[in-house]
């Protein structure tokens, strides 16, 4: 069993309350990576896409669920998968921070254990390279 970390650190010319709120919308979120993304659950928080809501990613057996474990406005979004999936261990930490006039630099952590040898290397792979090819979008969309 293999642990792996994917790190992107990315700064936007957009005010870090324009860049969280499209981060933390799990609609959003979902058409930044271009992947079909539901809210299954609402928060309890003031904000629905908060700590405690789910969201689900993919389509019928293909899907997974991701919860809101950590959620600071404007700050900060943790999740984990909370379904069967190929991976354990799995924590996705997103930060934001304030970085030159008006702008936002964003530091997105997954970190992941493969279950199944090998395995791993492939799905860090194609999350690495599908999150940095939606983050491109983060101008455009936020």
């Amino acid at each position: 069993m293999a642990m792996y970390t994917i790190e992107i650190d990315e700064t936007f010319d957009v005010p870090r309350d324009r860049v969280f709120a499209l981060f933390a919308d799990h609609g959003r979120f979902g058409k930044l990576l271009g992947a079909p993304v539901k809210r299954i659950q609402d928060s309890d928080q003031a904000d629905p896409n908060g700590i405690g809501s789910v969201r689900k990613i993919g389509i019928g057996p293909l899907s997974l669920e991701e919860t809101v474990i950590g959620f600071e406005p404007d700050s900060l979004i943790e999740y984990t998968i909370t379904s069967m999936s190929p991976i354990r261990n799995h924590m996705g930490r997103i930060r934001f921070e304030d970085a030159g006039e008006g702008g936002t630099r964003m530091n997105y952590t997954i970190t992941f254990e493969d279950i199944v040898p090998y395995t791993g290397k492939v799905v860090s792979a194609a999350l690495e390279q599908g999150i940095r090819k939606g983050i491109k979008r983060v101008p455009k969309m936020a």
